[in-house]
């Protein structure tokens, strides 16, 4: 479990340091516009900064390759509380490396407007009985794309030294320089630890009715679910199937009455339709099913291709953001039971989950309640907003499912709605009697 627990600070709309510890299963609720986007891309934004440290061949840079993102990115000033100039962002995180010793990195990024560019302000990193703390000395006379001072401290040692970042690792530029020794210890392990993250949005692309094949098989479904379908054609065309067939067994657990068929259309070329499992005779295309079934099919197809393929390349943290949308209600406990299901089966792979559902909620509980799931592996916050500020909360579930706190009023609509339907209902029938 790489990432065990994450802090922000002036991040979007979140000026005072919130802090996520991660389970098994996270799960953030709240209200529209609360923040809860925000908070669960957070791990996304800092990877940026850490995958990047995996290559030395990648040049210094930002400390933030926010490109990486994708179109509509956000640049730095983005991520700032306020949009303002100036101004730092702060992220803590606590990992475990490939040997299982823990870290933590504290990291603050300073936007230097002048130079439309970032730099690591402070940063400190512990492991094992290892710590060292780097702050940037600005200079005026050292320019941006310069290899900038920093003050290095480990104990009571203090020392001034050059130093170039990879992302966010601090590398020393004395190690080539046979005549000194840097102070600066080799913290790499630390980073590699960082998880491989998949991002999957709540809006996800609608397929065509004809798709080319791709010339070599996705790794995951992507940000939209674009290569979902791309995954079963090459899992069908190319490979055995295997793919295919756990898709059809986790969609009758959770969408019962269809089945997912793949036409190779042999000129390089193929098509996704849907059969009834009531009629084989009803085929569907893919084009005309439903967005429920669209939107949750990318959800689905990663849970298959992590079943086929067991042993994930590392440690991977998914963070999922409204799984149940488009969904009938009575369908969000079941894609509850889905992630909860390969939560438990695999111990590389951890969710992260924006919801709006009062019903994956209650699943949740309702399976803990069960003994099927350990509370201990859930992980629950509730994200507020008020004065133009959002702060995360953490919910306690004891193993009965009970909750700790929650807050008043939030999925009480159909309790209110039905209580005020009574009572217009009350009002025209007194009306009616006099």
């Amino acid at each position: 479990m790489p990432l065990s627990r994450f802090t922000v600070q002036n991040y979007r709309c979140f000026p005072t340091e919130q802090e996520i510890e991660l389970g098994k299963i996270t799960v953030v609720l709240g209200q529209n516009n609360s923040g809860k986007s925000a908070l669960v891309r957070a791990p996304l934004v800092m990877s940026t900064g850490l995958r990047r440290s995996l290559d030395p061949s990648t040049p210094s840079g930002l400390p933030l390759d926010l490109e990486r993102l994708g179109e509509g990115a956000p640049t730095f000033r983005d991520l700032v509380h306020g949009q303002r100039p100036h101004q730092r962002i702060r992220f803590t995180m606590d990992l475990i490396d490939r040997e299982g010793m823990s870290g933590t990195v504290k990291v603050s990024l300073q936007d230097v407007d002048e130079w439309q560019a970032q730099v690591v302000d402070r940063i400190t990193l512990h492991k094992g009985n290892h710590s060292v703390s780097l702050r940037w000395l600005p200079n005026p006379d050292n320019p941006w794309g310069r290899i900038q001072e920093y003050e290095i401290q480990q104990g009571t040692e203090v020392t001034n030294e050059r130093v170039r970042f990879i992302g966010l690792q601090p590398r020393s530029t004395l190690t080539f320089d046979n005549r000194k020794e840097t102070h600066l210890p080799d913290f790499g392990g630390l980073f590699l630890g960082f998880d491989q993250i998949r991002y999957l949005g709540p809006f996800r692309t609608r397929p065509g009715r004809v798709r080319r094949l791709p010339s070599r098989a996705p790794r995951t479904v992507g940000a939209t679910g674009e290569d979902a379908l791309d995954i079963l054609a090459n899992d069908v065309v190319r490979g055995q199937g295997r793919v295919l067939r756990a898709l059809n067994r986790i969609l009758s657990e959770n969408i019962p009455g269809w089945t997912v068929g793949i036409t190779d259309h042999e000129i390089g070329m193929y098509s996704v339709h849907l059969t009834s499992t009531h009629d084989p005779s009803v085929q569907v295309s893919l084009g005309d099913a439903g967005t429920g079934v669209v939107q949750m099919l990318p959800v689905l197809v990663q849970r298959a291709l992590d079943e086929v393929n067991r042993s994930p390349l590392g440690d991977v943290l998914e963070i999922v953001e409204e799984p149940e949308l488009h969904l009938h209600p009575s369908a969000h406990a079941d894609v509850a039971d889905l992630f909860i299901s390969a939560a438990t089966r695999s111990r590389r792979v951890r969710f992260l989950i924006e919801t709006h559902s009062e019903t994956f909620l209650l699943r949740i509980r309702r399976r803990i309640a069960e003994g099927r799931l350990n509370p201990d592996d859930v992980s629950l916050y509730f994200v507020e907003h008020a004065n133009g500020a959002g702060e995360a909360r953490r919910i306690g579930i004891d193993r009965l499912g009970n909750l700790d706190y929650w807050p008043s009023g939030v999925f009480t609509e159909d309790f209110e709605e039905t209580r005020a339907l009574a009572q217009a209902q009350s009002g025209r029938l007194g009306s009616h009697a006099r």
